[in-house]
């Protein structure tokens, strides 16, 4: 596994999300988080325990820079520890698995599922927690799903012109 590699893209991704994707909230409904993106490419060879640790790093660095007392810190703690189960279900071939999850290793359809799939999750944990309370939850599926919309188009974006 190539440690360099990983925080390489950590930094960038972390740079993007906080200098670029945080100003671009649209109309106070379209909130990006590309950051997860850093947490689904992650290796599938570390251990459950650290892949959480590492989730909640992430989610706390952006809860430094949004000012949001441990939302996102949840969401990725949350997206973590369902993170092999998730990939156990949605990969057939677990021989396929070299070390990250991308579009050769698994193809494009459990890529795009496994994407939707851990971007709502996260959105919505997000956004639920940020809402405090059940009356808004029309707003909170709405935020939801245009977030995610945007967030699954960076992030099926980047894993292509990767794959190539």
């Amino acid at each position: 596994m190539d440690w360099t590699k990983q925080i390489g893209r950590y930094i960038v991704v972390m740079l993007l999300q906080v200098l670029l994707f945080n100003q671009l909230q649209l109309w106070d409904v379209c909130h990006p988080y590309i950051y997860i993106l850093c947490l689904l490419m992650m290796p599938i060879t570390i251990p459950h325990w650290l892949s959480m640790v590492l989730g909640a790093v992430a989610g706390l660095v952006m809860d430094v820079f949004c000012n949001s007392l441990g939302i996102h810190m949840a969401a990725c703690v949350l997206l973590m520890y369902i993170r092999p189960y998730l990939i156990g279900a949605i990969v057939n071939d677990k021989d396929r698995l070299n070390e990250q999850i991308s579009t050769q290793a698994i193809g494009l359809g459990a890529m795009f599922e496994y994407t939707i799939i851990m971007v709502l999750l996260h959105h919505l944990a997000v956004f639920t927690m940020a809402a405090w309370s059940w009356k808004h939850i029309g707003f909170v599926l709405f935020e939801t799903l245009v977030s995610s919309i945007v967030t699954i188009l960076v992030i099926m974006g980047y894993n292509s012109m990767r794959d190539k």
